[in-house]
């Protein structure tokens, strides 16, 4: 086994695997950027190091940061959790070069076969297992779009090679929306996972989306621990996830999980992944395959016992699975909840930070919390929205939600909006109660107002601006050539230093946010037009008019990457663009000029 483990990630996922490190006597090493120096990530490992600015291009995805950390730290292995360099080749391919670190997944070559879905779906249909109609190799034009959708019909999903949990996605309804949903679909592509390669599938309009998690050893073992629904999402993007499925009839469920036994074992696979279908009217097409631990692997682990990241580390340390298939018993009912900081009555929309004022997870029989934040700490907006995920057992699905119901209504969070308030009502809704939702129900057929209604009876809103000004914590935190340590040095009750008040500025007028120049409210707005202001902190991803253009209401203005979700900014009424106050790649907080109308 490792002696010391770095964990590439942040948050929740970042404890998680510590915890499996620790309890296989296993140090870990913790890398933050300069927005998470005071994460609850960093607080729990045994050691740190900073890897850059806020910007995640800059930190987190800084291939020669990270893998020079584990160098300073002397780790002799790196796991990359999900998300930001999880399922990267080419930084799997670095640090499986390195002497002395071994990397803690798939292995590069398998993450370029799989990882990327074009050549995934060759591998699949090589295996006999049903694919989705769609393009086996990248499409670079709006025309291969077009002809695509004469041939098998609208609506068409672009999909990024690297992408996943709906990032990277995009849907054309109509030959008109080919050129900008491509544009689109290839800009987050690159935003997110550093490739801009994208293909085309006939979009399922009301599919179940189910997943089989799968383990496989070095010495050509494959076992599938049954599988998850994952059907609940809004904008592609999951919200609820249960195992087993409550969609599927037992004939269906062991050919899905042989389906994709079959396909791994055809490219020689080894560590854990995801293989993800979509099931329809009881057939069921192979969708893409995730190269690292998921979001919602504490579902399969609740439900079979198997301690999935334990043997993602045992795995990648050589030692072969000590289960058999036959071993693997589904026990009970399980669902996780993604306790994420946004506003479910607003779209979703991601909330602008805030202090969790009050923070006191739910416990008792059957409930797990994977979370990494803790009461007073503030909310880091650069990344995603994630606070916690609650995970919730029962003896069956009845059991599971009458528990869940009962957990959520624990669950006290006050400083920040979140979206408890919607996982109560969706355990009351008549659709999801019975397990016949689909995909697209959140997004074409829920009621709206009922998510409303749900957020003024159980939500609690954002602390109010100025709340705990007296208090100021003195703990800090020193860097030796860019190794972190703590001086464990607290004061509270105190005048800070220079004499300011914590309630003054957060930011000088002249600062930036993440990474670039903030326009901010440091901007002389000239004239007396309508300024458009940002609603939240983000990155401009593109600006899509000019000084003197004429634009109508509902026009985009720029789109706002925020909590890795693209948002257009449109205008709310007709007029000439007067001033542009920021330009592409630029970081903006909430409040910050963006747009002034006359």
């Amino acid at each position: 086994m490792f002696r010391k483990v770095l964990v590439a990630n942040r948050g929740e996922i970042a404890v998680r695997v510590m915890r499996a490190c620790e309890e296989l006597n296993v140090s870990t090493v913790a890398v933050y950027s300069e927005a998470d120096k005071n994460g609850g990530h960093v607080r729990y490992a045994d050691e740190a190091y900073n890897v850059g600015p806020a910007r995640a291009a800059d930190s987190y995805l800084d291939h020669e940061a990270v893998i020079e950390a584990a160098r300073k730290a002397d780790a002799d292995a790196i796991h990359p959790g999900y998300g930001f360099l999880a399922e990267n080749a080419t930084f799997a391919s670095k640090v499986e070069a390195e002497d002395g670190i071994t990397w803690i997944g798939p292995s590069s070559e398998s993450m370029e076969q799989l990882g990327e879905k074009t050549k995934a779906r060759k591998v699949m249909q090589s295996a006999d297992v049903p694919i989705v109609p769609g393009t086996t190799d990248p499409v670079e034009s709006p025309e291969e779009v077009k002809e695509f959708g004469e041939e098998h019909g609208y609506p068409i999903a672009i999909k990024a090679e690297g992408g996943g949990g709906g990032r990277g996605m995009k849907v054309v309804q109509g030959p008109d929306e080919a050129e900008d949903q491509l544009t689109s679909a290839k800009r987050e592509g690159e935003a997110y996972f550093d490739n801009d390669s994208v293909y085309l599938e006939r979009y399922l309009e009301s599919p179940r989306h189910i997943e089989v998690q799968i383990v496989a050893d070095q010495h050509g073992n494959v076992r599938h621990l049954g599988e998850r629904d994952c059907s609940l999402q809004r904008r592609h993007q999951k919200v609820i996830e249960e195992g087993p499925s409550p969609a599927l009839s037992d004939d269906l469920r062991e050919r899905i999980g042989e389906a994709a036994r079959r396909g791994v074992q055809e490219s020689d696979y080894v560590n854990a992944g995801t293989v993800e279908f979509l099931v329809e009217e009881g057939e069921f097409y192979f969708l893409e395959v995730n190269t690292r631990i998921q979001v919602e692997h504490t579902v399969t682990e609740e439900i079979t016992g198997i301690d999935i990241v334990k043997w993602q580390l045992k795995v990648a340390a050589g030692e072969e699975l000590a289960f058999s298939q036959d071993d693997v018993d589904i026990d009970g009912h399980a669902m996780e909840f993604r306790i994420n900081a946004e506003n479910a009555a607003n779209d979703f929309s991601p909330a602008p930070g805030g202090k969790l004022a009050v923070y006191d997870p739910p416990g008792g029989p059957g409930v797990r919390m994977d979370d990494a934040l803790r009461q007073g700490d503030k909310i880091v907006t650069d990344y995603d929205s994630m606070i916690a995920k609650l995970v919730v057992w029962g003896e069956d699905r009845d059991e599971c939600i009458e528990r869940s119901l009962r957990a959520l209504r624990e669950y006290e969070i006050e400083g920040v909006t979140t979206i408890v308030p919607f996982h109560r009502l969706m355990l009351t809704d008549e659709r999801f109660v019975a397990g016949t939702h689909t995909t697209n129900y959140l997004d074409e057929e829920l009621d709206k107002d009922r998510i409303v209604e749900a957020q003024e009876q159980w939500g609690s809103g954002a602390s109010a601006a100025g709340e705990d000004e007296d208090v100021v914590e003195r703990e800090f935190t020193v860097e030796v050539n860019g190794k972190r340590f703590e001086v464990n040095l607290e004061e509270r009750g105190a005048m800070p230093i220079g004499g300011q008040k914590s309630g003054g500025p957060k930011r000088p007028a002249d600062s930036g946010g993440s990474g670039g120049d903030s326009g901010g409210s440091s901007v002389e707005v000239e004239g007396d037009g309508e300024v458009v202001e940002a609603e939240m902190q983000g990155t401009i991803l593109s600006v899509e008019v000019g000084e003197g253009d004429e634009v109508a209401s509902g026009d985009v203005l720029c789109v706002l990457e925020a909590m890795k979700m693209e948002n257009d900014i449109v205008a709310s009424r007709g007029g000439t663009v007067s001033q542009i106050a920021i330009s592409e790649g630029q970081s903006v907080d909430m409040g910050d000029v963006l747009v002034v109308l006359e």
